[in-house]
């Protein structure tokens, strides 16, 4: 099982350097970064997690910036969207940002993306909730130009497609090359490789990513056991004294699980 860690990565947190050097050094395989543009002061829909939105939401960078910056710091280790929200986001720019990571980190680029959640904030970029998901899978035409350059990865970075189940796994399945599901995977995946074996895909040629689970060294082992392929812990937007000691403890269970 590989082992990544993610962050809303902030002026007040470590940054995407420190994280990923860290990450690195330890054996994990990758760092994430989420997005969110700017979050409207109205709240039409309430954060998933419930409660008051957390303070980060606010505050995060850009990730492919921060992401770049973390490259240039490391050699080996993957740098991944967790996710980029691309029902608000130009095509063609975010093409041209996709490739131009994918080839200054070398090839170490994950495209994570995902539909959002937050109808205020894409509103504010001209989608429309209610559709959100169609933007998403869209295949936009232009005419013929010159986009350069490619990414390193060929045909293309993979793409972990984030979203639950049943919707979410389909677009996983149908345009993805990963699932990032939402809730308990344990519950869903004989029906989400069903799924894919009935789209003529591979089960296994769909990596599944576990995100922000907690500190349990059991449940990390059964999802190995289940063939998961990669669990990325969400570690606090803080300085190094506070978070170093997380990763230090998540070092220990990739050791338990991947002896």
């Amino acid at each position: 099982m590989n082992f990544g860690g993610a962050m809303f990565f902030t002026e007040y947190s470590m940054s995407a350097p420190e994280l990923a050097q860290a990450l690195e050094e330890r054996g994990f395989e990758s760092v994430w970064a989420p997005e969110h543009s700017h979050i409207p002061l109205s709240r039409k829909t309430p954060f998933p997690g419930g409660g008051d939105l957390p303070k980060p939401s606010y505050d995060a960078m850009d990730p492919f910036v921060v992401l770049a910056a973390g490259a240039q710091a490391t050699r080996k280790i993957k740098l991944g969207t967790g996710v980029a929200l691309i029902q608000q986001r130009d095509p063609i720019q975010t093409a041209k940002l996709v490739a131009s990571i994918d080839q200054v980190s070398g090839g170490r680029f994950l495209f994570g993306v995902g539909g959002g959640w937050n109808q205020d904030e894409m509103e504010d970029h001209g989608t429309v909730y209610a559709t959100r998901f169609k933007r998403v899978r869209e295949f936009v035409n232009f005419d013929p130009m010159i986009a350069r350059p490619k990414p390193a990865q060929k045909p293309h970075p993979p793409i972990h497609v984030g979203g639950a189940f049943p919707h979410g796994a389909r677009r996983a399945i149908r345009y993805g090359d990963g699932w990032i599901p939402g809730g308990d995977i344990r519950e869903v995946l004989p029906k989400f490789r069903d799924m894919t074996r009935d789209a003529g895909r591979d089960p296994a040629s769909i990596e599944i990513t576990s995100f922000a689970i907690g500190e349990d060294v059991d449940r990390v082992k059964r999802l190995a056991e289940m063939g998961i392929a990669r669990v990325v812990p969400m570690f606090p937007p803080e300085k190094a004294d506070k978070v170093l000691p997380i990763v230090d403890r998540w070092t220990k269970i990739v050791h338990q699980v991947n002896g």
